[in-house]
């Protein structure tokens, strides 16, 4: 399961007329804290950002599932209901989820949600789809095993391969 953290970058971007402006943007981060989103942010955004910035706020973002689609470029949230019968009463009951779909338009969020949501067993209704401000998603990506920057003849060998 994914920790979104949703970071304000503040910092000077240069408007179409040519003139400087100070702009605050919103982007999506896959941490395991605080310290880790400020660290993963500024690593992300460093070099798209020719000048100073700064981290100016960072607060969790509860999405309990991301759809991403290359030819998109706008983040849209869609508010889920998952909906369950309670036995004892009879009830319907309704669980909300917050989920990101990435889209070019509104109208492709929605087809990109129902596509993301087509292997769902279970019943829900779409509450809402929105629009954010979110500029980008960082997800978490693991290292991949790098190869050692050591001389290989300094390496621990095990003795008892020695033979």
């Amino acid at each position: 399961m994914n920790n979104w953290f949703e970071c304000k970058v503040r910092y000077e971007k240069t408007m179409e007329n040519g003139m400087p402006k100070k702009v605050t943007e919103p982007y999506l981060v896959d941490a395991l804290s605080f310290t880790e989103a400020e660290a993963r942010i500024i690593q992300e955004i460093t070099p798209f950002i020719s000048g100073e910035f700064t981290v100016s706020d960072i607060k969790r973002a509860k999405y309990t599932e991301l759809f991403s689609d290359p030819t998109g470029d706008r983040w849209y949230k869609c508010k889920i209901y998952f909906i369950t019968l309670d036995e004892k009463s009879g009830a319907e009951k309704k669980t909300a989820a917050s989920m990101l779909v990435q889209a070019k338009d509104l109208p492709q969020a929605l087809e990109n949600l129902l596509e993301g949501m087509k292997g769902t067993m279970a019943d829900y209704q779409i509450a809402a789809v929105s629009e954010t401000a979110i500029m980008d998603v960082y997800l978490y990506v693991p290292e991949e095993n790098k190869p050692s920057e050591t001389n290989p003849e300094n390496e621990y060998q095990d003795e008892s391969s020695a033979d």
